[in-house]
């Protein structure tokens, strides 16, 4: 379980000294709405803003959100069916932490988002990759895939659409697969949706409308808000599998912060215009992107996945990285992303002003010209 992604190349990375491009970093470089920001909450409005709140989380949060999940996710909730967490990555940890016993295995669809390795391993549970969004091109595929990985000791299945770090969004029909396929087998789905705002072509549809019983949703106003630094998220289940996922997350985490739960609340109220024109800056700094690199145009989310191996020499793809940070640019390494992808990087091309991005892709393609 590896303790930092860059680890291998971190003593370069603090003693770089020129200007630095961190297209690694999987953030916003926007700021949240104005309203939406911390210094926007006050006491006078909000007293014991500063103190603790509900394990599950502040009522009126609970309340917008079960509309929310209802109208926008189809899901069928009730304010027993969420729980606000600490960031996504707290959501899919008490969840994990709920169904997954030491030697279960989880299923994850690859390239996958570089935590859910390590969350499951976290609860001694055993991650088993499927190689799937760089691979899979119709549903019969997605569903070989799946099956033949399966084994008695199978739990759940880890899903992520808009995909980190592929930029695909799955179809409503390969979704309805999966989850009749989990059904099936009697699996859980935990489906992580953190980027369901940014989506470029197509729709997003939540996989736990086909099969609520035995899904796990993870949402995030990380992503949707520029609020990563807020560190709230919220898990939304079946009512009686949420209430034993809080038992882990009480243990854990406790409550997720209250100040990220108010902002939380006001950007589901005022932060639409907000979280339109973010939209669409993304979707251009994308395909902006994209074209410039000769791939194909991501579907959604804040990524492209680089496939660099005809770059490599005998160092492999840290000596890649290496090279690029002489160009002051900072590139996650596909290793993190699954096994099989040491030639490959991500890039996230919402990590810094769209000038300063072209500028960052401009330096990487003449390096993959050399």
């Amino acid at each position: 379980m590896p303790g930092a992604v860059f680890s291998r190349i971190a003593h370069k990375l603090a003693s770089h000294s020129g200007e630095l491009f961190p297209l690694h970093v999987g953030d916003t470089w926007m700021e949240p709405f104005e309203g939406g920001r911390m210094q926007d909450l006050e006491v006078a409005r909000h007293p014991g803003m500063h103190r603790y709140t509900s394990p599950q989380g502040l009522p009126e949060l609970i309340e917008a959100l079960t509309d929310k999940v209802r109208a926008r996710n189809g899901i069928p909730c009730e304010p027993g069916s969420i729980l606000v967490t600490a960031g996504a990555t707290g959501g899919l940890g008490a969840a994990i932490g709920m169904l997954a016993a030491p030697g279960d295995e989880v299923l994850i669809l690859a390239p996958f988002w570089p935590l859910i390795r390590g969350i499951v391993q976290t609860f001694r549970a055993q991650p088993v990759e499927v190689p799937f969004y760089d691979r899979v091109v119709d549903v019969e595929g997605a569903l070989e895939a799946v099956r033949e990985r399966i084994t008695a000791r199978t739990v759940a299945l880890y899903v992520s659409s808009p995909s980190n770090p592929t930029g695909r969004v799955l179809p409503q029909a390969w979704l309805q697969a999966l989850a009749e396929l989990a059904r099936e087998h009697n699996l859980w789905l935990l489906s992580d949706e953190v980027y369901e705002d940014y989506v470029f072509t197509g729709q997003h549809h939540s996989i736990a409308a086909f099969a609520p019983e035995r899904s796990f949703t993870s949402f995030s106003f990380s992503k949707a808000y520029g609020m990563a630094g807020n560190r709230t998220g919220y898990l939304v289940g079946p009512t009686q599998a949420i209430a034993a996922a809080r038992k882990i997350s009480t243990h854990t985490f406790y409550s997720a912060p209250t100040a990220g739960q108010l902002a939380g609340l006001r950007a589901l109220r005022d932060g639409q215009t907000w979280l339109d024109a973010a939209r669409e800056s993304y979707r251009r700094a994308g395909w902006d992107t994209a074209d410039a690199l000769g791939v194909p145009r991501p579907e959604g989310s804040t990524f492209v996945f680089l496939d660099v191996r005809d770059q490599l020499d005998e160092r492999g793809i840290f000596g890649f990285l290496e090279d690029a940070l002489d160009d002051g640019l900072v590139l996650a390494p596909g290793p993190s992303f699954g096994q099989g992808y040491e030639g490959h990087v991500r890039v996230c091309f919402t990590s810094a002003p769209p000038q300063r991005v072209a500028e960052a892709i401009s330096r990487l393609k003449r390096r993959l010209a050399r």
